[in-house]
């Protein structure tokens, strides 16, 4: 019996009628693991942290959704070999690897989580509700049999207690962090306030031509700055690879089996019809819903007169995300809105206003701006797409089944040449590396250098992944780490001397001008032939042109008043002198309205930053272990 059927004896409240309710759901896109003779590796352990084990079955599901996530939102040209590429399947590992330790931290801590806060969270789920209100067990169960692959009560419940004990661990860790009015407001102001400004660039690549170095000078510099151009230090490898390149070359994929896979994943080809919308939200939590009905009708009657709606949601809108976009939502599909909102937008056609849209949100006003029909890629657009893919696949399998067998015949480094030749492969030697640099012949491999920098010679290693196949290898040389002599790197020192005194020089010449710009400033620029740069209006952080993101003249520029000019200012690539043109201030009205909003970012940002440390020291507590074979065999 699960949670919820224990729960419904004390439900004889709730409405159960069948109702197919699927929008605001989290959903679950989960292709189907348990074919192709797969469904062996579902219950073996990929990781195991403390007491708990992630399973290549929950593994799968998550690196699925997540590939399911990136195809939405990038197009069916996402695959499995980019994802490994790029890494995705490591990065979901301690993804779950943290939620499984925060759930033993949690535990430590004596939190639990009832089965009534469970059902609690079941009940207010949109996906699940009616009116409102909770639709009943069949729409429960029916919405979780529309996953793939489908969802028992007991998987998704068990997943939603673990997620809530999460919760519950940062909320009793971090509830106690809290930000004052003043922190709030000085944060707003610093985010929202901007500057319009001239600037006069003594750019420090333009000056190099009028600096001179000797050698003694050269000399002189290197002995002062030795640690500057120290070498790390470095290892040397020999190495086995097993190329899944060179197995991709060999193998064709018959073309059955490319019609095969187009049909079975029809899917990933095909782009469901999607609307653009724009919308003013006002919202109803905690407030009087007639009383906003009414100011939403006002702002209606505004938007049916003609007025601009871009202008009128950011002066309107309270949706902070789209607000400033002029409610700008941009394209989406069914199934990503709430159901009222999207029914809504998607009855209308493009350049209609739709009436007031209630949902559990507020009251909308929706504008549609385009409309894209659903699509499918034809097969024969596809299909060289399709035998790569395949092709790769294929010859990442067998890369591991060579890797498995090598790793057996493998004791010793002697045993890489033989093992070699059984295969058709060769052994390579990479030459000295340091721990930043890629390796001779297999480029970066960042667990392949960490290695090499921590095992001892004689010892062979592997398999170890690498983006070109598994990689087995032996140290043969090391190098301590040591001071170079001058002649090694004198062009080096010469070159970072060089930029040094244009730096200086540019400092100079902007020194000495700087009272002529303070009287006049475009006269000043006018007369030393320099260009004047004007901004739009900026916020602090953002790029300067020709200069780039400048924290030192972020802080000069917002200090001074309209029509003031800076003293010189040092940055990566010279000397600036900037003039306030105009200054955009934050009004008190503004920041009233954007308190909640600051407030809530704050203290997510301080608690999180708070909640990383802790856990950071938390995992030291665990143990935790991966099992990098079982790992291959679910992403292979």
């Amino acid at each position: 019996m699960t949670m919820l059927d224990r729960m419904r004896r004390h439900k004889a409240w709730l409405n159960w009628t069948l109702v197919l309710v699927v929008a605001a759901f989290i959903w679950f896109y989960v292709p189907d693991f348990f074919d192709q003779g797969q469904a062996g590796t579902v219950n073996e352990v990929v990781a195991t942290v403390g007491d708990q084990q992630i399973t290549a079955g929950a593994f799968r599901t998550a690196y699925q959704n997540q590939l399911e996530a990136y195809r939405r939102s990038y197009g069916g040209n996402v695959n499995e070999q980019l994802m490994r590429q790029l890494g995705i399947d490591q990065q979901i590992l301690q993804q779950l690897i943290d939620e499984r330790a925060a759930v033993a931290e949690a535990r430590r801590l004596g939190l639990k989580v009832s089965d009534q806060e469970v059902a609690a969270r079941i009940f207010a789920m949109p996906a699940f509700q009616q009116n409102g209100q909770f639709a009943g067990e069949q729409v429960y169960e029916q919405v979780l049999r529309m996953q793939r692959p489908p969802l028992t009560k007991a998987e998704f419940e068990e997943n939603l207690r673990r997620a809530l004990l999460v919760d519950k661990l940062r909320g009793t860790v971090t509830d106690w962090i809290a930000v004052s009015d003043e922190d709030v407001d000085r944060e707003f102001v610093h985010k929202n306030e901007k500057v319009k400004v001239e600037l006069v660039t003594f750019s420090a690549d333009t000056m190099r031509d009028q600096v001179t170095v000797s050698d003694a000078e050269a000399a002189s510099y290197f002995e002062s700055h030795k640690e500057n151009y120290r070498v790390g230090e470095k290892r040397k490898i020999r190495f086995l690879l097993v190329d899944a390149d060179a197995l991709k070359s060999k193998i064709v994929v018959p073309p059955g089996d490319v019609e095969r896979y187009y049909r079975d994943n029809i899917q990933q080809f095909s782009t469901p019809e999607q609307v653009r919308a724009s919308h003013i939200l006002l919202k109803t939590d905690g407030k009087d819903d007639a009383a906003v009905k009414a100011r939403a009708e006002e702002i209606l009657k505004e938007v049916k007169a003609g007025k601009d709606f871009a202008a009128l949601a950011k002066k309107y809108s309270e949706d902070e995300a789209s607000a400033t976009q002029g409610g700008d939502l941009d394209y989406f599909g069914r199934g990503r809105m709430v159901k009222e909102f999207e029914d809504a937008a998607f009855a209308l056609e493009p350049g209609q206003i739709s009436d007031l849209v209630k949902t559990p949100f507020g009251y909308h006003i929706i504008k549609v701006v385009d409309k894209k029909a659903a699509t499918t890629r034809p097969f024969a657009e596809v299909q060289q797409q399709i035998a790569d893919q395949l092709a790769y696949e294929r010859a990442q399998e067998r890369a591991s089944t060579i890797a498995s067998e090598i790793e057996k015949a493998v004791s010793a480094p002697g045993d890489l040449a033989k093992a070699a030749q059984q295969h058709g492969l060769k052994v390579e030697e990479s030459g000295f590396f340091t721990k930043d640099e890629p390796i001779m012949g297999l480029g970066p491999v960042p667990e392949v250098t960490e290695r090499a920098f921590t095992v001892q010679e004689g010892t062979v290693t592997g398999p170890i992944r690498s983006a070109r196949g598994p990689v087995f290898f032996t140290v043969v040389g090391k190098e301590e780490s040591k001071l170079p002599a001058l002649a090694d790197v004198k062009d080096r020192v010469r070159d970072d001397l060089v930029r040094e005194r244009a730096r200086e020089l540019s400092k100079t010449k902007a020194a000495a001008l700087a009272p002529e710009f303070k009287k006049s400033f475009a006269g000043a620029a006018k007369n030393a032939k320099l260009d004047v740069k004007t901004t739009e209006f900026v916020a602090r952080g953002t790029a300067w042109p020709g200069i780039g993101a400048s924290p030192a003249l972020d802080a000069a520029v917002f200090a001074l008043p309209e029509g003031a000019v800076s003293d010189p200012i040092a940055t990566e690539n010279g000397t600036v002198i900037a003039r306030v043109v105009e200054k955009e201030e934050v009004t008190p009205d503004e920041i009233a309205a954007g308190r909640d909003t600051t407030r809530a970012e704050l203290l997510n940002e301080r608690r999180g930053r708070f909640f990383s440390a802790y856990m950071m020291k938390a995992r030291d507590r665990i143990k935790t272990s991966i099992n990098q074979d079982s790992l291959k065999r679910v992403v292979s």
